[in-house]
């Protein structure tokens, strides 16, 4: 019988674990900050800067929203970060992706103190993640789909996994993540992009197939091999004019479709998505414990 992997509940579940743990360090005398820097004014990025500062507040943490209009320079940006990097009040910084076209964002990467990185882009945890080096900082979206995995009890040890999309925002850490040694690790991973010939003999191979292709409706029926596991990172707008605000949103695999032939699925909206942010503040939190040790 499929089962809909329910991201807002292991969400509020991962939350609610934040909760505990940034009182057990308030009792020890720190606070976890978190800053997140918006460039700009794109309303998608506005609201989801509004959403990861209210839930830094409700749980408790100290959080810093610095709002940057679109014609701030490169220097300047790359100042406000240097200010964040030394103020000790704070032990994640995340600028908020994409910034505007003048904005080199490798270097906005770059500048920002590696254990601060929340993000999980800097390439000193980049290189911590390839090693399996757990003081380092992973990626929230493939960190939050492992939890997801994780929470119901998907065996990954020894399963065909296929991850389509080799970003190094999901597809690339993801595919480290689950190659990994550990309980949610040991997999065989094949990452699938553009250029990948026979997409469809390769999906249809997959115990476990992960889309973080940023195309609504990618992945078909024919992808998607009888009870297997679909994780679905996909979030995109397509036009609905039945709806009052215009649009739905849709992930990459086209869930009506799919759904019937898997063991388990994330829903869109309402699967990986709650778990990025989760994810974000657990980082947070460990920046704050590795602060108190080093």
């Amino acid at each position: 019988m499929m089962k809909i992997i329910d991201g807002k509940a292991i969400s509020e579940k991962v939350l609610e674990e934040c909760r505990l743990d940034v009182e057990k360090l308030k009792e020890e005398g720190v606070k976890p900050g978190l800053a997140v820097v918006l460039v700009g004014n794109d309303p998608a990025s506005k609201a989801y800067v509004g959403s990861k500062a209210r839930t830094c507040i409700k749980l408790g943490l100290h959080s810093l929203k610095i709002e940057l209009p679109e014609s701030t320079t490169q220097e300047d940006l790359l100042e406000v970060i240097e200010q964040l990097n030394h103020d000790s009040d704070i032990h994640g910084i995340l600028v908020q992706s994409p910034p505007p076209n003048h904005i080199d964002e490798s270097a906005v990467v770059l500048a920002i103190d590696p254990a601060k990185d929340v993000d999980g882009f800097h390439p000193e945890n980049v290189a911590k993640l390839s090693l399996e080096d757990p003081s380092g900082f992973v990626p929230c979206t493939p960190l939050g789909c492992q939890r997801l995995l994780a929470e119901h009890s998907i065996e990954t040890n020894g399963a065909n996994v296929v991850i389509v999309g080799r970003s190094m925002i999901v597809g690339k850490p993801m595919a480290l993540l689950l190659m990994g040694k550990g309980p949610v690790g040991n997999a065989t991973v094949t990452v699938a992009h553009s250029r990948t010939k026979d997409l469809e003999g390769i999906c249809k191979g997959a115990d476990i197939l992960i889309a973080a292709v940023g195309r609504p409706n990618f992945l078909g029926k024919e992808h998607v091999k009888e009870g297997a596991v679909v994780i679905d990172v996909g979030i995109n707008r397509v036009e609905d004019s039945s709806l009052s605000k215009g649009y739905r949103l849709v992930g990459d695999v086209d869930f009506v479709a799919v759904a019937e032939s898997c063991r388990a699925i994330t829903p869109v909206p309402g699967g990986v998505g709650p778990m990025t942010i989760a994810m974000l503040i657990s980082n947070t939190i460990k920046a704050c414990r590795n602060s108190l040790t080093s």
